[in-house]
């Protein structure tokens, strides 16, 4: 006969477990000693300890609904009550009734935050009617109205209250909605008249455009038509088409007179070309640099290449862009290896991976060790385990030794 603080083995091959009530029969063992009986029946345990463990964690960890949980502890407490495992039993049902008050708790605590959900909600929906009813009064017709769709977005996208008090809240937001959009069209009723006599302003506007469009005096001339730019501006808004074509006159006029002014400085433009091609020319260097092989000569190399750069001065405006960016990614591939380099030579992610590795290594060291003793001992069903195990830990070592030589590298 065998026997351990849980359970035991009896002549016959019964195997017994021992709880708080006594012992309880939990099979019978003919095919080996009574030590390999109580093994088999304290992995039955384990696994059932496994189960319990399992479900914990989902409780303390994870949103798992009350009603599943409940569920699923009244099955492993059934599972408890008639186990035919060896180990502490009384344990096991001690845990599942912590468990239970948990799960009770929690579900307090849920059904608390949806009622706080709720309330909040409340309040985010009277704010949001508050803020509706004040913007009704506004004659920021442009910036309220878009706001007001802002904020029917925002409703739609709030949880339903009860039916009615959320029925009473939207017809506050809504009659707020009504009483802006009719402000907002007897406004532009009003601006109707103005428009015409716009209209007759901009016409005024456009004569006099047109009379200085052929004046050389560039600096007073410029300077007069950016008064009539004003003046148009302060005019207000024509009807669309008369508005369309009476703009297409004025800005006609001007392009008249800044395109001639723009021949006439078309030697400070062509000195600006010249700076250009200079400038073309260090780009054809800074962008031999690429791609990159040695990172400290291509940095200092840059450097004397941007030095050159602001000695040569101005360019014409529409070069500008595409110049500064060709620089640029010369500039951002010597920033992105300067990073990758720091990450290759970062000292603690190397640490990181070592450790990593040491841990992984000892792991299989004992695993190794276990299977090496279940083979002697030719216990089979233990073998089988170890070397899926082994093997689990040896394909994990192997990568966490290929990230660890990438830092050597």
């Amino acid at each position: 006969m065998s026997s351990d603080p849980w359970g035991r083995v009896d002549e016959q091959g019964n195997v017994y477990v021992r709880t708080a009530e006594g012992e309880r029969l939990v099979g019978s063992w003919q095919a080996g000693s009574p030590e390999e009986a109580l093994a088999y029946f304290e992995r039955k345990y384990q696994g059932l300890e496994a189960e319990i463990g399992l479900l914990e964690h989902r409780v303390r960890k994870t949103d798992l609904a009350a009603k599943e949980a409940h569920t699923a502890l009244e099955h492993l407490r059934a599972q408890v009550v008639e186990a035919h495992a060896v180990g502490d039993l009384d344990a096991l049902a001690k845990r599942l009734d912590t468990l239970n008050g948990e799960i009770d708790s929690r579900q307090n605590e849920r059904k608390a935050a949806r009622a706080k959900a709720q309330e909040e909600t409340r309040a985010a929906k009277e704010a949001l009617v508050a803020e509706a009813e004040q913007l009704a009064e506004s004659q920021q017709w442009r910036e309220a109205g878009d706001r007001l769709r802002a904020l029917v977005d925002s409703w739609k996208a709030m949880p339903r209250l009860d039916r009615k008090s959320d029925d009473e809240l939207w017809h506050r937001f809504s009659h707020a909605r009504s009483v802006f959009s009719k402000h907002r069209k007897a406004h532009f009723a009003a601006l109707d008249s103005e428009r015409d006599q716009a209209r007759a302003v901009k016409e005024k506007l456009v004569a006099e455009a047109e009379a200085l469009s052929d004046s050389t005096d560039w600096g007073a001339t410029a300077a007069e038509y950016r008064d009539l730019m004003t003046q148009w501006k302060a005019a207000g808004r024509a009807q669309r088409d008369a508005e369309e074509e009476l703009w297409a006159r004025f800005r006609g006029a001007q392009d008249v007179f800044f395109q001639a002014r723009s021949a006439a400085f078309s030697e400070r433009d062509a000195e600006q070309g010249e700076n250009q091609k200079a400038k073309e020319a260090l780009l054809v260097e800074a962008e031999a640099l690429l791609p990159i092989s040695d990172l400290k000569a291509a940095k200092a190399a840059l450097r004397e290449i941007n030095e050159r750069w602001e000695a040569i001065g101005h360019v014409p405006r529409d070069a500008r862009p595409k110049l500064d960016g060709r620089l640029n990614t010369v500039e951002r591939a010597i920033r992105e290896a300067e990073d990758a380099e720091w990450q290759r030579t970062n000292p603690e992610a190397k640490a990181r991976a070592a450790g990593m590795t040491g841990l992984l290594q000892a792991a299989v060291d004992k695993l190794q060790g276990d299977l090496d003793k279940a083979r002697a001992a030719g216990n089979a069903s233990k073998v089988a385990k170890l070397e899926s195990e082994l093997a689990g830990r040896k394909a994990l070592l192997d990568q966490a030794q290929k990230s660890l030589e990438e830092f050597s590298g």
